[in-house]
């Protein structure tokens, strides 16, 4: 497995493995496929201040990880929300660990400080993911999405990348 920055090349592949997400499970709240151009206009944000990186198996793509934002506001610019979406015919064999392993080595390099994951729930399979990779539950928010005709609950993970790096800024 090869693990590498993303290029806006991807972002056909990225597109055909979200989509699937996007269509058939609550796990992201956005309702309506997205396309190729709009997939290349969120990853170049990314690309320009953040960090999108891959992960592919014999020069196919089977899944991505990206930290941004957490929120416009200056204070919040120490903190960053993390995502990772893997093919579903290769979770389980450890991609996801090593793909979101470097995520975080790069917001620690970053001098990032907090990185939050926003979890639909119930999805037992990423909140377990995230509490192996060193996240903890910090809160729920009840009913603030609505997809498929239900509310849907948000769990709010958070990982401290770096205890000392205020008092070094």
């Amino acid at each position: 497995m090869k693990i590498r920055r993303a290029e806006i090349s991807d972002a056909a592949a990225i597109v055909e493995l979200y989509n699937w997400y996007i269509v058939n499970t609550s796990i992201t709240f956005e309702t309506e496929p997205i396309s190729v151009e709009e997939m290349k206009m969120r990853m170049e944000e990314k690309l320009d201040n953040y960090d999108w990186l891959v992960a592919e198996i014999d020069d196919v793509l089977v899944g991505y990880a990206y930290y941004g934002s957490f929120r416009s506001r200056a204070a919040y610019q120490h903190t960053v929300e993390s995502t990772i979406y893997l093919s579903r015919e290769f979770k389980g064999q450890g991609i996801g660990s090593r793909l979101y392993k470097e995520l975080i080595d790069s917001a620690k390099n970053k001098k990032y400080r907090e990185m939050l994951a926003v979890i639909a729930i119930p999805n037992p399979e990423s909140i377990s993911f995230h509490k192996k990779m060193g996240f903890l539950e910090v809160g729920v928010m009840k009913k603030i999405g609505y997809k498929f005709n239900c509310y849907v609950d948000v769990s709010f993970l958070q990982k401290s990348l770096c205890d000392d790096l205020m008092e070094e800024q």
